[in-house]
């Protein structure tokens, strides 16, 4: 398959502006551009979790296997209920995992425990709290207490033999595991862990341990994009920092091509402001630089390079701590679980009553970090952490959630409805 190059796609969407993109068209871009890496393998159950299912999984039996009972209580022919009240004879009892052989006439029941097997010719359950009386030889029922069928789980019920239980690009939660084991299958056919190289630009930035000199400060981005990659199921390749000048640039970019699907830069290569950046990412590849209509975030860069035969997409995100978190989520996150092949639906929206007014120009998105909680009501509400500077890591850390305002919207007033992403759905 041709792969349409940035500029390709650009000349098939709206009519844009290069300085001033916005929001939803880069995010288009992005969608229309990456292509999922397909490399399957099989792995245990135990491995499994946060990973993509790389085919739909057929369940080989039916559950539940057969008919069976959803209480504890007694089971009887339903044609046996009458309008009065009725006494059934006890002739024996099912457990979970022994089922009961006998024959069971009309006027008869059987005591039977939650999950065991509806004895023939039996298709009601009667809870046994909501029996009249009972002894070991008999119950009596009041009428009107079940219906006929009342808590009996059929066959297949839950799953049939020869139907999909889990569909291909499903990101494999704990419960998904336990479906599995539930059908007998103890090895799942994942995607390959996507692999992504991160390196941070800048003169001024140490690693932690080494010496901080005057007008430096301690590397944070590389910690946050390793633990938002690592929570979205990547295997991180850690570069370190990287200087800010030509030849460490471009030999960091040709390693990092080399070793790994995608890579994520934080400052210096996402500005472009150098001629020589632009230059260097003209020859390895197919690389946009962007000015985006948002805050935090403005500058980006985007697109593939090449080093000896192999390719890896390219975000290079700003250098802010803050902007970094955001523009990775609302623009990176996607992305990589798109390479994945995982099935991304859009991070839902929650709408909370503003505790305050937010100032906002029509023309840009923005993300504010917000806190949410409830009111005395239990609706809820949300207010921001404070200074919304994208240096501001504080922000981010003291926050739960960010409050979206869209590129047309204006100002918010104190009690107006705003939209919010929960921090434990982007990760």
């Amino acid at each position: 398959m041709t792969v349409p190059t940035l500029s390709e796609i650009s000349s098939r969407l709206p009519a844009h502006n290069p300085d001033s993109l916005s929001v939803t068209q880069a995010q288009q871009w992005i969608r229309d551009f990456v292509q999922s890496v397909d490399i399957v393998e099989t792995v245990g159950l135990h491995a499994a979790l946060g990973r993509v299912l790389s085919e739909d999984v057929i369940s080989p039996i039916n559950v539940p296997a057969h008919d069976n009972s959803a209480m504890d209580g007694y089971a009887f022919r339903g044609n046996a209920l009458t309008a009065a009240a009725r006494e059934f004879r006890i002739v024996g009892i099912a457990y979970a995992g022994r089922k009961y052989d006998g024959p069971v006439a009309e006027g008869e029941c059987v005591r039977v425990m939650t999950g065991a097997v509806m004895p023939a010719d039996c298709d009601t359950v009667v809870p046994q709290e909501l029996v009249k009386s009972a002894n070991d030889a008999s119950i009596t029922l009041e009428p009107g207490v079940v219906k006929p069928g009342d808590n009996r789980r059929l066959k297949g019920e839950d799953l049939a033999a020869g139907k999909p239980a889990l569909r291909k690009g499903k990101i494999l939660r704990p419960a998904d595991l336990g479906l599995l084991a539930s059908l007998g299958i103890g090895n799942a056919p994942v995607q390959r862990r996507l692999r992504v190289a991160i390196f941070s630009t800048g003169d001024e930035l140490r690693s932690i341990g080494e010496r901080l000199d005057e007008g430096c400060i301690y590397d944070s981005n590389r910690y946050t994009l390793h633990g938002m990659l690592v929570r979205l199921g990547c295997e991180v390749v850690d570069m370190g920092v990287v200087k800010d000048d030509r030849e460490s640039l471009e030999a960091a970019l040709h390693t990092a091509c080399e070793s790994a699907d995608a890579i994520i830069t934080s400052g210096g290569v996402s500005v472009g402001e150098a001629d020589y950046t632009k230059e260097m990412m003209a020859k390895l590849g197919d690389v946009m630089f962007w000015q985006l209509a948002m805050r935090p975030g403005r500058p980006m860069s985007f697109g593939r390079i090449a080093s000896n035969g192999k390719s890896a997409y390219l975000f290079g995100l700003p250098g802010n701590p803050v902007a970094v978190m955001v523009t990775f989520y609302f623009f990176a996150r996607d992305a990589l679980l798109q390479m994945m092949g995982a099935a991304n639906d859009p991070l839902p929206l929650m709408r909370a009553t503003s505790q305050s007014s937010i100032r906002k120009k029509p023309g840009r998105t923005e993300y504010q970090r917000g806190i949410l909680s409830a009111d005395t009501n239990g609706h809820p509400q949300v207010r921001v952490t404070g200074s919304q500077g994208s240096g501001i890591l504080r922000s981010m850390s003291e926050a739960n959630c960010m409050i979206i305002l869209h590129h047309e919207q204006g100002s918010v007033n104190a009690g107006d409805a705003v939209d919010v992403v929960l921090f434990d759905g982007l990760c």
